[in-house]
């Protein structure tokens, strides 16, 4: 399942799916949780322009 993101009034809000088991990270320093996979354009648009969002969410080592 993808990421979601909408604008609540003033506020940004961002689902991104959970991983099951945290997952090793490339480099191998930290545990993934949740992660966009790299930088990904959204639909909401800020001065005329569309956001961009990049999430990671992790454990350290």
């Amino acid at each position: 399942m993808a990421f979601s993101a909408k604008l609540e009034g003033d506020e940004l809000v961002i689902r991104v799916p959970m991983n099951s088991k945290p997952e090793r990270s490339t480099s191998g320093k930290t545990l993934v949780v949740a992660s966009t996979h790299g930088n990904k354009e959204t639909d909401i648009v800020v001065q005329g322009k569309k956001v961009v969002i990049g999430v990671n969410a992790y454990i350290p080592k």
